[in-house]
């Protein structure tokens, strides 16, 4: 059940922004001297990110920008507040930062999901343990593969607080994209998953929907999907797959069929996907028959020549 947020009040200096599926949540942490920034949503939804964080520190500048990972819907914010909020440091994950300072849209994976990130420049990096400190509370940082390789999960053990991004959601993780790729990662998602079990959390700030705090029924469902996920590679093909189309519909809301196939001839992932879990059909017939099951649950509405994003 989701935790209705007016049943608690959150430490001060500590602001939760929920967001929707395109941008992720954003997490605002400060106090008098510095304003810390945990992930910055979608690019189309960079301005309305500026206005929320602009909002909330009510003329305090804005110091820091914290990346869990470099997935779009994380980052894709990181030019626009880069370049509106000066100065300002931009740390994003070891593993990728070389890929910033020589923006790389590919290895970012923009290119391979059909998505897009404005390029930004990170001024220094996260690790395994690295720490910051607001209103003398520490952050600690841990690695969390999975969902991405070089995701991070973000602790405070004082206030039992656990920024889990795409690690740990109330209803189960983020796509372990690395197995599109044929790289094995469903360990990495149960070593990641046993870790929050070990950190023991009381609140959890997930990357998308809300705040919640049964954190061992959550950890309970995440290992059922998990384990059908194992039992079952192509039903993670097929979720991948969904997610990747969905995302696309969330961002245009309106596309022509013949619009939304030429999309998707591109998206390399998708061709991956396929080629993995249905080479007997064509591609675009493969395309197609997801989306039907998209429009099926209730994720979208086709006619004779549109698809439209519902929910």
């Amino acid at each position: 059940m989701s935790t209705d947020l007016s049943m608690f009040t959150l430490p001060s200096g500590i602001t939760f922004i929920e967001r929707g599926w395109l941008s992720s949540n954003n997490i605002l942490i400060k106090d008098h001297a510095n304003a810390v920034l945990v992930d910055t949503g979608y690019w189309t939804h960079a301005e309305q990110t500026l206005a929320l964080v602009q909002h909330h520190l009510n003329e305090q500048p804005l110091n820091t920008i914290i990346n869990t990972h470099l997935h779009s819907d994380h980052c894709g914010g990181n030019a626009l507040l880069q370049n509106n909020c000066k100065p300002i440091a931009v740390l994003v994950p070891s593993g990728h930062s070389e890929f910033v300072k020589n923006w790389n849209p590919n290895i970012l994976t923009y290119e391979p999901t059909g998505q897009y990130c404005p390029p930004f420049q990170n001024t220094g990096i996260l690790t395994d343990r690295s720490e910051f400190t607001i209103n003398n509370s520490p952050w600690r940082c841990y690695s969390a593969p999975g969902h991405d390789p070089h995701s991070l999960i973000i602790f405070n053990e004082e206030e039992g607080i656990l920024i889990s991004a795409d690690a740990l959601w109330e209803n189960g993780f983020g796509v372990v994209f690395p197995e599109i790729e044929g790289i094995k990662a469903f360990d990495d998602v149960e070593s990641t998953l046993q870790l929050i079990e070990e950190l023991k959390p009381n609140l959890i700030f997930p990357g998308h929907g809300k705040i919640f705090v049964d954190v061992s029924a959550a950890l309970k469902r995440a290992r059922s999907r998990l384990k059908q996920f194992r039992s079952a590679p192509d039903k993670h093909g097929a979720y991948a797959a969904k997610v990747l189309l969905k995302f696309k519909l969330l961002e245009l809301q309106k596309i022509s069929k013949s619009d939304f196939d030429i999309w998707a001839e591109n998206v390399s992932y998708l061709r991956i996907l396929h080629k993995t879990y249905a080479p007997t059909q064509t591609y675009l017939k493969w395309i197609e028959e997801l989306c039907i099951s998209l429009e099926k649950s209730n994720a979208c509405t086709i006619d004779e020549k549109f698809i439209y994003n519902t929910n």
